[in-house]
């Protein structure tokens, strides 16, 4: 798959990632959201030989994504997103009242503590990778994984309420954290047919899915089928 990046030859802006990571993505959804020229660098930390020996000067533990502009260099994506919303101009990614940062701020932890390594590892993996590199999915690490995501989705839905994005009414952080490990969820019958289950969220989903940011940062197995 062809990566779609808005680049130039004035780029300051280099991120160091994998198209198939939803935390790079989540990055580059942030560059997308506000229009930021980036050069994109592939690293395969799982590839055979590891991710190149001078990538540990970027990131001592050899995650991705890592991030550099103008000589400054950020590792977490949490971290990089937020200094994308605050250091480039547009529309911002961050919610303006207390309230509603706070909620922003409560999905995003919620996300990384709980949803993605039940719903990403969990269910997609055993359900989806571990059979295409000819293995036997872990049925148990499944179930336990869709019981969590059902928490996970109750709470996102919930804290969401009435609102047209998943912290007020413009789109945040919080909908570009959300979005790429939903993506993965879904691919797995399992995670699908789950989801249709929380119809507001399946609303939001498509109407983010529609988004340029979504369209042009698209993970190698999306296909019209899986939105």
């Amino acid at each position: 798959m062809s990566l779609r990046v808005r680049s130039n030859s004035k780029t300051s802006v280099t991120l160091f990632g994998a198209d198939y990571s939803v935390y790079t993505r989540t990055v580059r959804l942030a560059l997308e959201e506000k229009g930021v020229s980036y050069r994109f660098q592939p690293i395969d930390i799982f590839s055979a030989s590891g991710p190149p020996a001078d990538y540990l000067d970027r990131h001592p533990f050899a995650r991705i994504p890592t991030f550099e502009h103008e000589g400054f260099r950020l590792y977490e994506a949490g971290a990089i997103s937020r200094y994308v919303d605050e250091a480039f101009p547009g529309s911002g990614l961050h919610c303006d009242a207390p309230q509603a940062r706070a909620r922003m701020n409560q999905i995003m932890s919620l996300i990384d503590s709980y949803a993605y390594r039940s719903l990403v590892w969990d269910v997609f993996f055993e359900r989806v990778r571990v059979p295409q590199k000819g293995g036997r999915s872990d049925e148990g690490r499944i179930e336990a994984g869709l019981a969590t995501a059902g928490i996970c989705l109750s709470a996102i839905s919930e804290l969401r309420g009435d609102d047209a994005w998943l912290a007020g009414s413009k789109v945040s952080l919080a909908d570009l954290h959300a979005y790429p490990i939903l993506v993965l969820f879904r691919l797995a019958p399992e995670g699908q047919e789950l989801f249709k289950t929380y119809p507001a969220l399946s609303e939001w989903y498509k109407a983010f899915g529609e988004r340029e940011s979504a369209l042009a940062t698209r993970h190698p197995l999306e296909t019209s089928e899986s939105e």
